[in-house]
């Protein structure tokens, strides 16, 4: 088989998993690392630059394209801003590969891309590392290099992350005498003991080849120690922690969740229309919680009143701890990326600035789903997106309606967060698994009544199958 074309297309597959939405804008400010623009090396007055970025709706192009006025008015640098949604990503840059055409500069690249277009020499890692160098390795979260980097040197400029979150209604903890939830034993002995009366302990993703599953498994299997591949690189998903992990996850959505195919939009309804406990999330969800936004908004009796309600009564967690006691979560971190045939000079220009004056402004575009993973010199960054204002409709800082630990919860995943496969130099892995799905078929079977270690195996096969696809 074709390694590159399988590559392209196991990108193709993974572009449709990570995705982002909310937003809104804030100045920006000066930090570490200085004005990169200012401090580049020669006139770059004429140059013409191409950006994608999968900020595509409309309020936030507006936003990315002010920061790049300013930019531009700086150095000289003219710009074209092109919209390319998430799903897009892979189709397009295949087609701009082929024509010798590919973008100076992607924002918002997930972490996976990153790595995979570097590899194929679409991406010049080389340069990202130099912009890594000059701002300060030191003033970026060490877990966001190690995740965007292949043999020591990042793919990408490191721009921002999230994590998977545990949300639970604190109102409802508080009456039933229940203490927040940290380990999967504490969400277990919750969702029974709050399951009843019109009420789900929690509501789960159980939908069979659906990538929110997968994803919501594999936070769970994380917890658990479960992992997709050893350090050899061998599929491990039969191993005794993946199995208790099919275990868990079966035992609380029979039991405790809503009985059918659960999907990322069932989910949320449920949760928002106040039939549940607990839910299982990507912090893209927390304006729309707040009220901040009329495309989703919570339904619950009491919102009616407060359209805040949902948002003050619902606590954060991130990292969760399995048996092992290692808390972690699955998460995402996005990444700048300079193409391999463009004016390096000018595209280290524009990343810097967004890395510095246009940071926090940057930030701001999405600031529920974008936590800075370059805190800065004396955390200035962190401390101006806790600032930042969230939502569409309306908008409002996120420590309006939710407590300091639950920002704190976001912020922790910074350091925690994970994926399968990225460690152990598998990412291709798990793209390539993202069309057929196996693990949300296996979590799906399993909660139909089919034996774990016997789903197990069966998984194994097929993933080994996809691997080898990819040699």
């Amino acid at each position: 088989m074709n390694i590159r074309g399988t590559v392209v297309t196991s990108l193709a597959a993974l572009a449709l998993i990570a995705a982002g939405c909310g937003g809104d804008d804030e100045g920006g400010g000066n930090g570490g690392g200085g004005n990169g623009a200012a401090e580049s090396g020669g006139d770059l007055s004429g140059t013409q630059l191409t950006i994608w970025t999968n900020e595509f709706q409309p309020d936030r192009m507006e936003k990315t394209e002010a920061i790049l006025a300013d930019f531009r008015e700086e150095t000289g640098v003219e710009t074209e801003l092109v919209p390319v949604p998430d799903d897009q990503l892979a189709p397009l840059m295949t087609n701009a590969a082929a024509a010798g055409e590919l973008p100076d500069v992607v924002l918002g690249t997930p972490m996976s891309d990153s790595q995979g277009y570097a590899a194929e020499g679409l991406f010049d890692a080389e340069a990202a590392q130099a912009v890594v160098d000059k701002l300060g390795a030191d003033t970026f979260s060490q877990n966001a290099l190690d995740l965007v980097s292949a043999d020591g040197v990042a793919t990408g400029v490191p721009s921002d992350g999230w994590g998977m979150l545990l949300i639970y209604r604190t109102d409802l903890f508080d009456e039933a005498g229940i203490d927040p939830p940290e380990t999967l034993d504490d969400i277990s002995a919750a969702a029974e003991q709050l399951n009843g009366d019109g009420m789900a302990g929690i509501t789960l993703a159980t939908a069979p080849g659906d990538g929110f599953t997968a994803e919501t498994f594999e936070h769970i299997g994380l917890a658990l120690g479960c992992q997709l591949v050893n350090d050899a690189g061998e599929v491990t998903f039969d191993s005794p922690e993946c199995i208790e992990a099919l275990e868990w996850y079966a035992d609380i959505a029979r039991n405790y969740s809503v009985p059918g195919a659960q999907d990322v939009e069932s989910t949320r309804g449920t949760y928002f229309a106040g039939r549940a406990a607990m839910v299982m999330w990507s912090p893209f969800i927390l304006d729309g919680m707040a009220g901040l936004r009329n495309d989703t908004r919570p339904s619950c009796p009491q919102c009616k009143k407060d359209r805040g309600f949902l948002a003050k009564n619902s606590g954060l967690v991130g990292p969760l701890a399995g048996a092992s006691g290692e808390p972690t979560q699955l998460g995402v971190v996005t990444t700048s990326n300079i193409g391999t045939d463009t004016d390096t000079e000018a595209a280290q220009a524009l990343i810097e600035y967004m890395m510095t004056d246009g940071y926090v402004r940057w930030l701001s575009v999405s600031p529920q789903g974008k936590y800075p993973v370059r805190p800065g010199e004396g955390d200035e960054y962190e401390t101006a997106w806790a600032e930042l204002e969230s939502g569409v409709d309306r908008q409002a800082p996120l420590a309006d309606f939710y407590s300091e630990a639950s920002i704190t919860a976001l912020g922790d995943a910074t350091d925690t967060l994970s994926r399968w496969a990225f460690a152990q130099g598998q990412g291709a892995l798990l793209g390539a698994m993202a069309g057929e799905q196996p693990v949300a078929n296996a979590v799906a079977a399993v909660i139909a009544g089919d034996d774990p270690a016997e789903v197990a195996a069966e998984t194994q096969e097929t993933i080994e199958e996809i691997q080898a696809g990819l040699e």
